[in-house]
């Protein structure tokens, strides 16, 4: 957490709540259409790890977004996660 209470927002959380979710599309169905393995999928929903810059680039083409929205929040992600580490 930082000063104001919120923890760093994964992009995985981004992908779940605001994507997966609303569409009713699982994680495994998203892997699919990407043409990605499930577990790499899998381990940025579930916030085990983050954001590539060439799944960043299949995201932004199938969720209509783009590879800097991702990248953004990975990079945002990293860097509070960091200054809360640092104290």
């Amino acid at each position: 957490m930082n000063r104001n209470g919120m923890h760093p927002i994964h992009p995985g959380e981004i992908l779940s709540e605001e994507f997966l979710r609303p569409l009713s599309v699982t994680t495994n169905a998203l892997a699919r259409s990407l043409n990605e393995p499930e577990a790499e999928v899998s381990d940025v929903v579930n916030q085990r790890s983050g954001v590539s810059v060439g799944l960043a680039q299949k995201l932004s083409i199938h969720l209509n977004t783009t590879p800097d929205f991702w990248l953004n929040l990975q990079s945002t992600y990293e860097l509070r996660s960091a200054q809360i580490e640092c104290g």
